[in-house]
């Protein structure tokens, strides 16, 4: 893993030295002679992720949602999806760890791969975002920063004032303007050089640190209690739990430690958070997903704006499968959020469709409004397999013993660093 941080670090220099040809619409930063070097975008990199000066009311920086104190998630005190009060601030998505996100890759609408697939197409993966809408760090990193609900910079020229205003805006300076020239002149290129320090930033060691207790028992150099282990063996049996199929957690042949993410999509139909209006009648025409809100539907990877995607129904209620590495610190599940707890989350696919009444709302004629956060004409696609799918007699795939199991071994996938010891505790 750490070859692989470095050969992808090496690869961020080469394009940024003019070597590679670069895209028409966003040209690379160039680079000149010896800078900026590897430290220097790491290092800018992270002061801009603690600065809420970026933003356009000086309060929200990227540390606001994503604390390197929760694996760069929200903290238990921080609303996700986010909120401030604000009703035009109020985000639709829950809010993304961005620890081993750098391993995501670029999104394909057909993934085939020998290892895990066997040969057969594995749809849609890879991207950055619920819905893989951008394919690259640098492209999600200017999302928030642009965002008007988020840190609400109204253009790049605005954006290259609050920089110039910035503690470390000489360094910013040194680095990245071309001989006799001043960077931040060019709200453009000073932009792009922003975002490929961000990208740097998170290719940093503690984004990626691979060191819980899972991680430490698959070396040898720790032990799982008995009820770990059930949960780990509840986690792999494709007739119980089945979690592995879309969260990977066997290294790979090469050696490469689990990510414990397909980085597929799928449409799992969570419920509609409680927060929101009933779905509205017009849902299937929603705008693109990230500006969904108040009563239309979320529709993820249909509505990423990708070509050829928007109109094949069998794309819309899919979202990216997140790694569950740090899940235990989570305080809100899925892509919006509307599950409050791990043992929740996990019961919840035990007992969608066994128990649909515990999930979802009540229609006028007393029935269980199913699948309520998406039109009534794609509940076609929703996933039904293990563990969704009953067993005979309509009975669950997992029994309540068998949920604190898989929670228990859930807990073994916190990083050490924010490790508070629910992991070492959980289950005797």
């Amino acid at each position: 893993m750490r070859r692989a941080r470095a050969w992808a670090l090496a690869a961020l220099l080469a394009l940024v030295s003019g070597a590679a040809a670069a895209p028409a619409v966003e040209p690379a930063p160039r680079a000149y002679g010896g800078r900026p070097t590897v430290e220097q975008l790491t290092a800018l990199g992270r002061a801009m992720f603690d600065d809420p000066g970026l933003s356009a009311n000086g309060k929200m920086s990227c540390a606001s949602c994503h604390d390197p104190a929760a694996a760069f998630a929200p903290d238990a005190r921080t609303p996700s999806p986010f909120s401030d009060g604000d009703p035009a601030h109020a985000g639709t998505r829950a809010i993304p760890s961005l620890r081993y996100a750098q391993f995501a890759g670029r999104f394909a609408e057909h993934t085939i791969d020998d290892e895990e697939t066997h040969g057969v197409d594995g749809g849609p993966t890879g991207g950055f975002m619920w819905d893989g809408r951008a394919d690259t760090a640098r492209e999600q990193a200017l999302i928030p920063l642009f965002d008007e609900r988020e840190m609400a910079n109204a253009d790049a020229a605005s954006l290259a004032r609050r920089l110039a205003a910035a503690p470390y805006a000489a360094e910013f300076r040194r680095a990245f303007s071309a001989p006799g020239r001043d960077v931040l002149a060019d709200p453009q290129q000073a932009v792009r050089w922003m975002a490929l320090a961000f990208e740097v930033f998170e290719q940093a060691p503690e984004f990626a640190p691979f060191d819980s207790r899972y991680d430490r028992w698959l070396a040898g150099r720790a032990t799982l209690t008995p009820a770990q282990l059930r949960g780990l063996a509840l986690f792999r049996d494709p007739e119980r739990g089945n979690c592995d199929t879309c969260h990977p957690s066997r290294r790979s042949s090469s050696g490469r430690a689990p990510l414990f993410t397909d980085a597929g999509f799928i449409a799992v139909a969570v419920p509609r958070r409680a927060d929101l209006p009933p779905l509205a009648a017009s849902a299937a025409v929603a705008p693109v997903a990230s500006r969904a809100r108040g009563a239309e539907a979320d529709l993820g990877l249909c509505r990423s704006g990708r070509a050829g995607l928007t109109d094949d129904p069998s794309f819309c209620g899919r979202f990216r499968t997140p790694t569950l590495r740090n899940v235990a610190l989570r305080a809100s599940f899925f892509h919006n959020g509307a599950v409050h707890s791990l043992r929740d989350a996990v019961a919840f696919y035990a007992t969608r469709d066994t128990d649909p009444g515990r999930w979802y709302p009540r229609n006028a004629d007393g029935s269980v409004h199913a699948y309520d956060d998406l039109p009534a004409d794609l509940a076609a696609f929703v996933d039904r397999e293990v563990p969704f799918e009953p067993l005979p007699g309509g009975r669950p795939r997992l029994d309540d013993r068998d949920i604190d199991d898989i929670v228990a071994f859930l807990q073994t996938l916190t990083d050490a660093d924010v490790d508070t010891g629910i992991a070492a505790s959980a289950g005797r």
